[in-house]
C-alpha cells in the first residue's frame, strides 16, 4: 500500500509505502495543495504498480534518495535492511497501519475508544518520532505525564486504572512493531500501576423494595428485572422479546448493547440462560402487554428505540437515590445486589456463577466472599422464597 501524505512540520508532501516488509517514506519539495497532489498521483499509481508486480527499484523512483543509496550499497545485508526500515518508520505512520489491521477484530465502541486514545495521547507524544528510536525512558515519561492529566467528574488526575487502560494498547503496538521490524520492544519491565481494590456496594433487600416501590411507574418493571436477574446494563437495555422464554421461565442472553450499538455479549461465557424468579416473571408478563407490539426490545423508549442509559441514569436513577436518602451508586450495583441476594438466600455458587455469566466461581468468591454463607441449593427456589417473603410483606 502506497499513499501521499503531508508532513506536519513543513506541509511538504511525501510518499509512504511498504517495500520488502518495511515502511519507507520519501519527502518531496511540493507543498500540500490540491494541484500538487494531482501531479504526484500518476507517480503514486506507477509506484503501487511496481510494488505489486515486485519490479520496484528504489533508485528508479527516487534517484536522489539517501535511503535508496544505502539500500543499493547494502542490498545483500538483511540486517542492514531491517535497520533502515526501523530508521525510516515514524510512529504516526505505523499506527495507521496498526489500526487498519486490528480494527476488523474490534467492536465499534472499542475501535472508537482506541482511536480516541491514539489522537489524544499517543500521537502528541510519539507521532513524529521514529518508532524504533522510542525508548523505555520515553514510555515512562509518557506515563508520568498522564498522571497530570485532569480526570473526569472534577478529579485532579486520571485514575491508575484509566492510565493502565491507556498504556495497555501502547504495549501491544510496540510488541507488534518490534516483531515486524526486528527490534527489541522498549515496553519492558513496565508494570501496570496498582489499582486500589474497590468494594461492591449492593443494596439490601429492604432498600431494593423501597426503590421499586418509589421509582417512576414507567421504570418499575425495568428495575425489578435489573435487581433480580443480575443482568449487565447492556444486556437488559438490549434484551429482545425473541430471547424471553416464558414457557421455560428463561431469559436468553445472546446480545448486548455497547455505545448504542447492538453487539455480541461481553464474553463467550456471557452467553447464558437466566432463570426468572417469580417477581421477574410477573414483571416481564406485565411489560409484554406494554411493548411487545411496539418494539423488538423489551424495554424501550416511547418510539420503540433503544433506551439511552446515560439519560435514564441521570434523570431517573440518581434523583431516585437522592429522594430516598440512599448513597449515590452506579446502576451496575443492581448486578452486585442480585449476586448477594442469591448468596444470602442459599443458592449454589456454581448456579449463581452461571446466572451472572462467569465461566467459574472464582470471581464470585473473590468479589462477594463476605456474603457467602453455607450454600446448598442450586435451583433458584430459595431466591423465590426470599423475594416472596420480602416483597409480599412490603405490599401487605
Amino acid at each position: 500500500m502506497a499513499k501521499i501524505s503531508a508532513r506536519k512540520d513543513n506541509n511538504k508532501l511525501f510518499f509512504s509505502f511498504n517495500y520488502q516488509g518495511k515502511r519507507y517514506r520519501e519527502t518531496t519539495t511540493l507543498n500540500d495543495t490540491k494541484s500538487n497532489r494531482k501531479k504526484l498521483n500518476s507517480k503514486l499509481k506507477l509506484l503501487e504498480a511496481a510494488l505489486s508486480l515486485d519490479s520496484f527499484n528504489y533508485m528508479d523512483f527516487f534517484p536522489n534518495s539517501q535511503t535508496g543509496k544505502k539500500l543499493a550499497e547494502n542490498n545483500d545485508s538483511d540486517d542492514n535492511t531491517s535497520s533502515l526500515g526501523i530508521q525510516t518508520v515514524l510512529f504516526e505512520e505505523y499506527i495507521i497501519e496498526w489500526l487498519e489491521v486490528n480494527q476488523i477484530n474490534w467492536r465499534k465502541s472499542h475501535a472508537i475508544n482506541i482511536l480516541g486514545m491514539v489522537n489524544k495521547y499517543y500521537l502528541p507524544a510519539f507521532g513524529e518520532k521514529v518508532i524504533g528510536n522510542i525508548t523505555r525512558s520515553d514510555l515512562l515519561k509518557f506515563r508520568t505525564t498522564l498522571t497530570k492529566v485532569p480526570g473526569r467528574n472534577g478529579r485532579e488526575s486520571l485514575t491508575n486504572n484509566t492510565i493502565n487502560k491507556i498504556m495497555d494498547p501502547l504495549r501491544r503496538i510496540f510488541e507488534e512493531a518490534a516483531d515486524r521490524y526486528q527490534f527489541t520492544t522498549p515496553f519492558i519491565r513496565i508494570k501496570p500501576l496498582k489499582i486500589p481494590k474497590s468494594d461492591v456496594q449492593p443494596f439490601s433487600i429492604n432498600e431494593v423494595t423501597r426503590i421499586i416501590d418509589t421509582v417512576r411507574p414507567d421504570y418499575r418493571l425495568y428495575y425489578t428485572v435489573r435487581f433480580f436477574t443480575g443482568l449487565r446494563t447492556g444486556e437488559i437495555d438490549g434484551l429482545k422479546w425473541k430471547y424471553v422464554d416464558f414457557e421455560h421461565r428463561l431469559i436468553k442472553i445472546r446480545e448486548t448493547v455497547v455505545a448504542g450499538e447492538e453487539s455480541y455479549t461481553k464474553t463467550d461465557s456471557s452467553q447464558r440462560d437466566v432463570f426468572m424468579s417469580e417477581p421477574v416473571y410477573d414483571a416481564l408478563q406485565a411489560q409484554f402487554k406494554i411493548t411487545y407490539q411496539q418494539s423488538k426490545f423489551v424495554f424501550c423508549q416511547k418510539n420503540g428505540e433503544l433506551i439511552d442509559h446515560n439519560n435514564v441514569t441521570k434523570r431517573v436513577w440518581y434523583p431516585l437515590l437522592k429522594r430516598l436518602s440512599l448513597e449515590k451508586r452506579r446502576p451496575y450495583q443492581t448486578r452486585h445486589t442480585a449476586a448477594t441476594l442469591w448468596l444470602a438466600s442459599g443458592e449454589s455458587p456454581e448456579w449463581i456463577a452461571k446466572q451472572m455469566g462467569h465461566s467459574t466461581t472464582e470471581m464470585l468468591f473473590k468479589v462477594y466472599s463476605r456474603y457467602v454463607p453455607n450454600l446448598t441449593r442450586r435451583d433458584g427456589s430459595a431466591m423465590d422464597k426470599l423475594l416472596s417473603d420480602a416483597i409480599g410483606g412490603s405490599n401487605a
